[in-house]
């Protein structure tokens, strides 16, 4: 796990990792919670994390496309594509970065 942090490639599999935990807690936990419980304190505090992991996905998966030289109609549109996917960055964790 600590070999992850010292590449590019490996930062984005954490990423992607940690981004499909949060979409997955925001769906399944934060809004239920909010519309059966009537509370949104979960949307509230996951919501923004979700975002930020989000963003930083897509960012960091343009850039290491680029680096790469991944080819957009390949990788790269598969990788952007998974994040908007309940359990899609898993999928593409195991399928595509874990084997670049």
């Amino acid at each position: 796990m600590i070999n992850l942090f010292k590449t590019k490639i490996g930062r984005l599999r954490i990423l992607a990792i940690l981004e499909g935990i949060s979409l997955l807690s925001l769906v399944f936990i934060a809004v239920p919670v909010k519309y059966w419980m009537g509370n949104p304190l979960f949307v509230r505090l996951i919501g923004p994390v979700h975002g930020t992991l989000f963003l930083l996905f897509l960012f960091n998966t343009l850039s290491v496309g680029v680096e790469q030289n991944w080819k957009c109609k390949e990788i790269t549109w598969k990788v952007i594509l998974a994040c908007f996917i309940p359990f899609g960055t898993f999928y593409i964790d195991k399928k595509i970065l874990s084997k670049l």
